[in-house]
């Protein structure tokens, strides 16, 4: 079962505006379809099938890369209804994290995982209570204002403490590995594993604890929760602090196949809110969709037209998809 952070609690009036299954089925076809002509006209253009195998393997994994870096973007919108712009920065802030720990510690670069995400988690909650917690009664744009503000206010410390020099985290035995005859690097195999990982596990705090029924309870209806006693604040909080350390994990798992910059993480950002929106925002499960479905029209573009930026092939399908199912594809209506 989907995990929707934005699903009204289930009575006849809700009932009767949430979508059919068949509007789900019908977009989930269209959505088929489309990878599936691009996969043949690509076929066609590669002459190869080991070229095309190459291209459906990396659009694959490049997805999980994609849900990955959007899963703490969708996570604080299913539940705040704020568009985090800032999402992208904390991803380059915990790759240098992660630069550091392995710098200085001389670990293993996912061991980093026990320093980096418990630190952005820390990082979320006092961002929150201090910057975002004030402005969320705020106009949208104010917050939005506040978010953007954060993502420079980041990316300029780290140019600040680290400079404009790249810097690198290197994977002990990150070799080139073979399926189906492609070729992928061991690194962005566990970057794809670490996503499924991530979507278990924020699906199962949101659906068997108590944390994560507060969670839902505030989504869902934030006057209502506070009402029955929950502290909406103190969720906030937490939501955010998990997004934080969603951002974290992505960019502990990152770090190793990307170059480390104070503005990595832009890189990142237009690509994870598309990710966001296709998958349905504020739906957890719907994000890995949405990195599948972007990272392979992405590859497969890239045979299709060689000359053009595989981005334009990912918002003609980004199109299609809003056209049919403006809420992306998990999506339920307000």
């Amino acid at each position: 079962m989907a995990t929707s952070l934005q699903n009204a609690p289930e009575t006849t009036g809700s009932a009767a505006r949430r979508p059919t299954l068949s509007e789900r089925q019908k977009v989930a076809i269209v959505t088929v379809s489309v990878l599936a002509v691009v996969t043949a006209v690509a076929a066609l253009r590669a002459g190869s099938s080991t070229v095309l195998v190459q291209a459906l393997v990396t659009g694959v994994l490049t997805g999980g890369i994609y849900s990955l870096v959007a899963m703490g973007l969708t996570l604080i919108y299913g539940v705040l209804h704020i568009i985090n712009f800032a999402n992208g920065a904390l991803v380059a802030l915990a790759m240098y994290l992660t630069f550091v720990t392995v710098d200085t510690m001389g670990v293993h670069p996912y061991t980093a995982l026990l320093v980096v995400v418990p630190a952005m988690g820390v990082l979320g909650a006092l961002l929150q209570t201090s910057l975002l917690n004030p402005v969320m009664r705020a106009p949208i744009q104010i917050q939005l204002l506040v978010t953007i503000g954060l993502a420079l206010a980041i990316e300029n410390v780290l140019l600040l403490v680290f400079g404009p020099t790249p810097r690198s985290v290197q994977l002990p035995g990150n070799v080139g590995v073979s399926i189906l005859g492609a070729t992928v690097e061991l690194s962005r195999i566990y970057a794809f594993v670490g996503a499924l990982v991530l979507v278990a596990i924020l699906s199962l705090v949101l659906q068997r604890t108590a944390i994560g029924t507060s969670i839902r309870a505030v989504a869902a209806n934030p006057e209502g929760a506070r009402l029955v006693g929950i502290n909406t604040k103190a969720i906030y909080s937490v939501t955010f602090a998990l997004g934080a350390m969603a951002a974290g994990a992505a960019g502990v798992l990152v770090a190793p196949f990307t170059t480390i910059e104070p503005t990595s993480g832009a890189i990142f950002n237009l690509t994870a809110f598309v990710v966001v929106v296709l998958g349905g925002m504020g739906n957890i499960p719907g994000a890995l969709v949405g990195g599948l479905v972007v990272g392979l029209t992405e590859q497969l573009a890239g045979l299709i037209l060689p000359d053009e930026s595989p981005l334009l092939a990912v918002f003609v399908v980004f199109l299609i998809v809003l056209f049919i199912r403006p809420k992306g594809v998990f999506g339920r209506a307000s």
